[in-house]
């Protein structure tokens, strides 16, 4: 074994300089082997992925956003036989995440041969178009990014300005999947349909797009756009390391949220992440709460409570709990005065946000009198339970909390459509 490596480690050795790039590049998830086998692997060009979209899409090994700078290093280690030194790698990680260029044909400063092996690879950037851009007389900017299947998500960037200093805060509000099977009555994701989870490069190249329409630094992340984040657990975590180590945000600056899933809260709290965990409660009893989250039904709310307590102890993170009020539903005095009750027996350090009834197409539900917001945040202060009402955001762009939606969940954008993206129609948005 050890006389035929060596001979043809030898017999590399003599024809490095004659194989031309296209035959010396290997695949991403060789990186690892030796160039032995390097020596025979030709990569085809990627497949084109068809119109029809998969519930649980394969991790395309050749994207490059969401890869750690050791990883890039060892992909310019290993791409081509002949040796490419490893602060190639460092280029990479550098052009990805700080210069955010969207093609590798573009990575001028990298030698010619490097990005000819990287495209015959097969390998890219991972930077979906911008569809359509939406934006709210308050600043907050609705996107629509076109996935390489035609499927449409939206993810939305909402500032915060000083009159002297600009932009202070730039929060990212980022889809987890393409729409969202869980279908709380009160959310136009859900009523849209679900096609399939995100992959985790998807997830990250939403906060990239949304730092480069406002041309300032993302500082916040909250995964609360399209879909349940626990049910695409694997590719969040992926995309939160990503955003945390590599786009530099700090973990205590984004926040999972979740209307909850079994067994999920668990697995988040074996992470120990400093990120801030926020579960949509919206009713301060199990009957109550099954009537505005179906899903409710398979997850009691006692043991949403137990494994939130749960959560704290293992993390030493608060949980904050979310609450769309619901005009004549949820909005008395009394339901807060259960939900206080309710939190008090289940520990001492949660944090309520409060958020009123965004209107969506087709619901019943009414938003609640002011009036009505403010005697509910009173009742549970009195009571000792921190409170605090979330400020609508993007109202009049479809972008607020419970208002993503869009034709295009379920179903492709046809063909026909793809010539009219400089002028879509205006049902592209229908919410």
């Amino acid at each position: 074994m050890m006389t035929t490596t060596t001979n043809t480690m030898a017999m590399l050795q003599n024809l490095v300089f004659s194989v031309p790039i296209s035959r010396m590049v290997v695949r991403r998830h060789s990186l690892a082997t030796t160039f032995s086998a390097a020596a025979t692997t030709v990569v085809p060009s990627p497949k084109p992925v068809s119109a029809k979209p998969a519930r649980t899409p394969h991790v395309d090994s050749h994207v490059l956003i969401g890869m750690s700078e050791p990883e890039l290093q060892e992909l310019a280690i290993n791409l081509v036989l002949i040796f490419q030194e490893g602060y190639r790698g460092k280029q990479l990680h550098h052009l990805i995440y700080k210069r955010k260029v969207n093609k590798v044909e573009d990575f001028s400063n990298l030698p010619l041969t490097f990005r000819k092996g990287l495209v015959d690879g097969g390998f890219k950037v991972g930077r979906s178009p911008i569809y359509q851009t939406v934006t709210a007389t308050d600043g907050t900017i609705k996107l629509l990014l076109k996935l390489e299947d035609n499927l449409l998500i939206e993810t939305v960037g909402i500032p915060v300005q000083d009159d002297e200093k600009g932009i202070t805060r730039l929060t990212a509000c980022v889809s987890s999947q393409v729409g969202c099977p869980l279908r709380c009555s009160f959310c136009a994701t859900g009523k849209g349909g679900f096609s399939r989870n995100l992959q985790r490069h998807e997830i990250i190249e939403q906060v990239l797009a949304i730092e480069d329409v406002f041309k300032h630094r993302v500082t916040n992340v909250v995964f609360m756009g399209m879909g349940e984040p626990m049910l695409n657990l694997k590719s969040v975590l992926d995309a939160h390391r990503c955003l945390n180590k590599d786009i530099e945000i700090g973990q205590r600056m984004i926040t999972i949220s979740t209307v909850g899933v079994p067994n999920t809260i668990k697995k988040l709290a074996s992470h120990k992440l400093q990120s801030t965990l926020a579960v949509s409660l919206h009713a301060p009893n199990q009957s109550l709460r099954e009537k505005i989250v179906p899903s409710a039904k398979a997850y009691p709310l006692e043991a949403i409570m137990k494994d939130c307590r749960d959560y704290f102890q293992e993390t030493n993170r608060r949980v904050s709990f979310e609450y769309a009020l619901l005009a004549g539903v949820n909005d008395q005095v009394e339901h807060a005065v259960e939900l206080a009750e309710l939190l008090r027996e289940w520990g001492k350090t949660y944090h309520v946000n409060l958020i009123p009834y965004n209107p969506i197409e087709g619901s019943e539900y009414q938003r609640p009198y002011k009036k009505a917001v403010l005697a509910f945040a009173a009742a549970l202060e009195s009571r000792k339970i921190t409170a605090s009402v979330r400020q609508t955001r993007g109202l009049d762009a479809s972008a607020a909390c419970g208002q993503l939606r869009n034709k295009f969940q379920k179903s492709p954008l046809l063909t026909e459509t793809d010539s009219q993206e400089s002028q879509p129609d205006a049902e592209a948005v229908a919410c």
